[in-house]
């Protein structure tokens, strides 16, 4: 038997592993994180004075933003994920007042919530359609 043949053929049998080996873990072709499809949500708080205002964006984990303090009026256009619920939450401070939300889904209205008095609250809510123009 060629001890000398039979090291030659293992060392190029570990280089071409190696090589295959290279070429699957580092591939310039790297899964792409999956998008979420969106939809385009608009919601508008209006009255006088100042709210605690809570909202759903464009977040995969469906976490709220919530600014605090808003100066009356406010308005705000987001992309909000597909299955999650479009949602903004309306607080009045210590001085009340009377406001109101609204929420557009594509340019369609959808819905409208009024909140009065001393730390009054709100809530205005909406199904996203498909892309297709369903809702769900």
């Amino acid at each position: 038997m060629n001890w000398r043949a039979i090291a030659v053929a293992l060392t190029l049998l570990v280089a071409c592993g190696g090589l295959v080996g290279y070429g699957i873990l580092d591939t310039p072709d790297k899964p792409k994180p999956r998008t979420v499809p969106t939809a385009e949500v608009t919601y508008e708080v209006t009255g006088e004075g100042t709210a605690d205002i809570s909202y759903l964006a464009r977040n995969e984990a469906g976490d709220a933003t919530v600014v605090s303090g808003v100066k009356l009026p406010w308005k705000k256009s987001v992309q909000v994920p597909v299955g999650k619920a479009p949602t903004v939450y309306i607080t009045l401070d210590e001085k009340g007042g009377e406001v109101s939300c609204t929420l557009a889904i594509r340019g369609k209205h959808v819905q409208r919530a009024m909140a009065m008095g001393k730390f009054g609250r709100a809530t205005c809510t909406g199904a996203l359609p498909k892309a297709d123009g369903s809702i769900g």
